[in-house]
């Protein structure tokens, strides 16, 4: 019966996988063309035309210094719109309901539509990668940080956006975060500068962004740089996936948002 029940319950997770993953993949010139797009212009803009005034930074060129960060931008953006409009979509069109009533536990769906937003985030970061090698040289120094920053970073914003997306209750909702809290987040998070630049009341400041600590860690994975400790960066990406998962499961346990 026990192993029965396990059966069912990886059924009911590979489905709510393969039917995000498909959805990436189907609508890939709204989830993939973009962010390619918007990075491209980054890095002709910021990379080339200013990087060419700025000179080094970290001992590399400005260019390989903000790739890193590039690509940590765009998978924290895509993982984190992901989940929300995805996951909002399943109430907006009350099919979240079958979910509920299914024998499905909840820390599984959690699972089945994080994994939308990690695929749809490591999808972005090759890409970016690939656009990043026609703009500078990247040398991978620590090839394991590189892909278990970008993994982990993907999974805490797929979160993130899961408990927008349970909050949400107009579609006006799902673009808040993203826009008032991510994207000054992002911009103060290191990737255009490192944060030694800045006056010592500002550097504090900056060490309670998080995303600091996932750009400087995938940076330093990438380029062997970085403005924060690799130790202290992991132990923050993990107390915040701690965090988020155990609230968002508390949530759906209790059918915050959900339940009229």
């Amino acid at each position: 019966m026990h192993v029965s029940r396990l059966r069912a319950n990886y059924i009911g997770f590979q489905t709510i996988v393969i039917k995000e993953v498909v959805r990436v993949l189907r609508i890939w010139i709204q989830t993939l063309v973009p962010p390619a797009i918007s990075m491209t212009l980054y890095f002709i803009i910021f990379g080339g035309l200013i990087g060419s005034r700025v000179g080094q930074m970290g001992g590399y060129s400005y260019m390989a210094y903000i790739a890193p960060g590039l690509i940590m931008m765009s998978v924290i953006n895509n993982s984190y719109v992901n989940v929300v409009s995805s996951f909002f979509g399943s109430k907006f069109g009350h099919y979240i309901e079958e979910l509920q009533v299914s024998p499905l536990p909840n820390y599984m769906i959690i699972l089945g539509y994080m994994m939308g937003g990690v695929v749809r985030g490591i999808l972005v970061a090759i890409l970016i990668t690939i656009i990043a090698l026609f703009f500078t040289r990247l040398h991978l120094v620590h090839p394991l940080i590189t892909v278990s920053v970008v993994i982990l970073t993907a999974v805490l914003f797929s979160l993130g956006g899961l408990i927008n997306a349970i909050y949400a209750k107009k579609f006006d909702d799902v673009t808040i975060i993203p826009t008032f809290i991510l994207t000054p987040l992002t911009y103060l998070g290191g990737v255009f500068y490192s944060i030694h630049l800045l006056p010592v009341f500002w550097q504090n400041v900056s060490r309670l962004d998080p995303i600091l600590y996932m750009v400087n860690a995938f940076r330093y994975g990438i380029l062997g740089v970085s403005d924060i400790g690799i130790g202290t960066a992991y132990a923050i990406i993990l107390l915040f996936i701690l965090g988020l998962f155990c609230f968002s499961l508390w949530l759906l346990n209790k059918g915050v948002g959900l339940r009229s």
